[in-house]
């Protein structure tokens, strides 16, 4: 398959890869969510870093195709800043800026359902 060089860049990059702690429920501020099984070929976790109301850093692991990792790459360099259960982008606009295939359109479903498990937990932390 051939990748634009937006995925092949993330893909290969990966800069926000990692988690920001290895058990976040014992650090106040950090949470994590996940979705996917990789025993189906696609999971991916997302640790997010919540200060004031805020996303100030995020970190990601994923296990799947090339443009599962290079979105969610993309998603945690870029969803920093305010507090929000949505991604920076909408699904339709990343499947369009890294070519992702429309067949290949549940694996990006589940990167957001990563990322809005995570900022879930961050959200309902203040309830």
């Amino acid at each position: 398959m051939k990748y634009s060089d937006l995925t092949r860049h993330y893909f290969e990059a990966t800069p926000a890869m990692g988690v920001l702690c290895a058990d976040p429920s014992a650090a106040s501020g950090l949470f994590r969510g996940s979705a996917g099984q990789r025993e189906r070929g696609t999971w991916v976790q997302f640790d997010v870093r919540v200060e004031d109301g805020r996303i100030l850093e995020a970190r990601f692991l994923a296990f799947g195709c090339p443009h599962t990792i290079a979105v969610a790459s993309w998603v945690a360099e870029h969803g920093c800043g305010g507090l929000s259960a949505m991604l920076p982008e909408p699904v339709q606009a990343l499947r369009e800026r890294f070519d992702v295939p429309q067949d290949k359109l549940g694996k990006l479903l589940i990167v957001e359902d990563a990322w809005l498990a995570a900022a879930r937990a961050a959200i309902d932390s203040k309830a």
